[in-house]
């Protein structure tokens, strides 16, 4: 790989102005993995101003001494370049942000600033292709052995940034390192820490954690550091409580096997975070003891606490109420030929069909989570057969842009049979060619239909009925041959 010219031209502009510049951070340890950054940042002594007099063509409008310089390439991630002047950071009070910051003048006290090794490298420009890297705190060493440690002392970065503890279990994650000893340890020490930041920033590593393909790791090192103690206390209730004789696992294996095989299947966020909550509210429902334990209503008490515990952590409140709804409807009872279609309908009407998807992928999460062999049996591909017939636009009279009062009204008779009649015929016009469902045209057949005797309106309904009747048959066979069922 090679430094983009954007990157090269903004460091460039830089040294020709007198100043130092490297490339740094999380963009030069993706760039040494061979993955493409995505975004770069630089670093110089030049102060603020003085880099604006580099580049006209930017802006400076925070406290972290921090200018984006606007560049002219097509690609996305390049079109901005941050350039921070070297500083240091002193006084972290609130555990997560300095109390002041001041320049620094040299990039030695830039890089020993920062949080992990693998991400206090800096890369300065060569001859020709070739690049210089600056690597004080052995970082290359680290990304080489894929290990997360910090610089310096772990103690004193987690004190200054407590969400650095977060990010040191997201880096686990998202790039399958493995967390230093001593680093892990000081995690464990200064879990307590993170109650200082903000519920947002956690949220948003904590996703970044289940999206990852190691979410399972992620999501053990959260529970075994001591940080998903002050953030989630209510899933870590779930840890080591028994089940009964539907389950292989405790509550919270049984949770995050359910996690996993959503991660497997790259299901969406709300699958994963459905999966993971699903039975939350088992350890507060448990009566009994081994086999025969019970977990009454557990759906509904789960449901109420992944609302308070989303809620907390600042979801958005469209996530909220789908993982919610997911939640509270996840233990659904199917057995093909028990449940009516009627009870399908309540379903879909309580989860929403936009959402029936994702309940029978939480639910095929739940399955594996619980052991089972299979994700879909027989009897999911059934009702997803039954969810597609009754979410599908009935083939009835409701679906005509003319209704029975208007023909009662427009041919001035009583309610009867004619009037069904009259419809069930209309009806057959419109599944034969759905472009007749025009108010115009079926006023047109209706006055027709009115003027022609009882005993032939009769004869002709009758027809229409069973014409009716073969589009349904029709209908249905390819729907249960689109999921396999018979």
């Amino acid at each position: 790989m090679t430094i983009p010219k954007e990157v090269k031209s903004v460091i460039e502009g830089l040294k020709k102005a007198g100043f130092e510049a490297y490339a740094v951070g999380g963009c030069v340890r993706d760039f040494l993995r061979g993955q493409e950054p995505k975004d770069w940042d630089v670093t110089t002594n030049a102060k603020p101003e003085e880099i604006q007099k580099v580049f006209p063509e930017s802006f400076y409008e925070n406290k972290f001494l921090t200018v984006t310089a606007k560049t002219v390439s097509k690609k996305e991630n390049l079109k901005e370049v941050e350039i921070t002047t070297y500083r240091t950071e002193t006084g972290y009070s609130d555990k997560r942000h300095p109390d002041e910051v001041k320049y620094a003048k040299t990039l030695e006290e830039d890089l020993k600033r920062r949080d992990f090794t693998v991400n206090a490298m800096a890369l300065g420009l060569g001859s020709g292709q070739a690049y210089k890297l600056i690597d004080l705190f052995e970082g290359q060493k680290d990304l080489e052995n894929k290990t997360i440690r910090t610089v310096g002392n772990p103690d004193e970065r987690f004190s200054e940034d407590a969400l650095r503890m977060m990010r040191a279990i997201r880096f686990f994650s998202t790039l399958g390192f493995a967390i230093e000893k001593n680093t892990l340890e000081a995690i464990k020490k200064n879990a307590k820490l993170i109650t200082a930041v903000s519920e947002e920033r956690i949220r948003d590593e904590f996703l970044k954690i289940i999206m990852s393909e190691r979410a399972y790791e992620g999501m053990e090192i959260l529970r075994e550091s001591g940080i998903l103690k002050f953030i989630m206390p209510e899933l870590l209730e779930s840890y080591q409580i028994g089940q009964n004789k539907h389950h292989i696992y405790d509550c919270w294996e049984h949770a995050l096997l359910s996690l996993k095989y959503a991660v497997k299947k790259d299901f969406s966020q709300e699958v994963r975070l459905a999966s993971l909550f699903h039975d939350i509210g088992k350890p507060r429902t448990k009566r009994g003891d081994g086999l025969d334990s019970t977990f009454y209503n557990h759906e509904i008490v789960g449901a109420k606490m992944t609302e308070k515990l989303m809620e907390r952590l600042k979801f958005p409140k469209k996530t909220i109420e789908n993982v919610v709804r997911l939640v509270r409807y996840h233990l659904f009872y199917y057995n093909a030929g028990e449940v009516t279609d009627s009870s399908v309908r309540r379903l879909v009407k309580n989860v929403g069909p936009e959402n029936m998807e994702d309940l029978l992928k939480v639910r095929q999460a739940d399955r594996i989570g619980s052991g089972v062999p299979k994700a879909e049996p027989y009897k999911l591909r059934h009702l997803k057969y039954v969810v597609d017939k009754v979410s599908q636009d009935p083939i009835s009279a409701k679906m005509l842009k003319i209704n029975g009062n208007e023909i009662m009204k427009m041919l001035d008779i009583k309610p009867g049979p004619k009037v069904g009649q009259i419809l069930d015929v209309l009806l057959e016009k419109v599944l034969q060619d759905p472009k007749n469902n025009k108010k115009e045209f079926l006023e047109k057949e209706a006055k027709k239909l009115g003027a022609i005797s009882d005993e032939q309106l009769k004869k002709i309904a009758t027809e229409a009925k069973k014409e009716k009747e073969g589009v349904e048959v029709k209908r249905d066979e390819m729907t249960k041959q689109k999921y396999w069922v018979t």
